[in-house]
């Protein structure tokens, strides 16, 4: 299955769902102060060894993957998808959307 763009609702419901979920936060250290989605690991996608990092990753897991906005974490997502990771599922509007649905 390709990655998936699904919103803040839908993201939250998969999380639940998951028995294996693994949150991937793939911001900046400094852009933490904005919030985070808890139990998140990061690897930051425009550090030059973000690819030999997700390769260490399980790819039989289930990802949920954001960023700030959704770039980064789709680019990411599309990267996943071509390592062979299966079950991949970026957040739309990344740690913003899921601030807003928090208010």
């Amino acid at each position: 299955m390709p990655y998936q763009n699904i919103d803040v609702e839908e993201f939250k419901k998969k999380l639940a769902e998951s028995s294996d979920a693994f949150i991937l936060d793939v911001r900046t250290e400094p852009e933490l102060v904005e919030g985070s989605i808890p139990g998140y690991t990061m690897i930051n996608a425009m550090a030059p060894n973000f690819k030999d990092e997700v390769e260490k990753l399980d790819k039989e897991k289930t990802y949920f993957v954001y960023c700030r906005s959704g770039g980064r974490s789709e680019k990411a997502s599309q990267l996943m998808e071509r390592m062979g990771f299966q079950k991949v599922y970026n957040l739309l509007g990344g740690i913003h959307a899921w601030n807003e649905e928090a208010s």
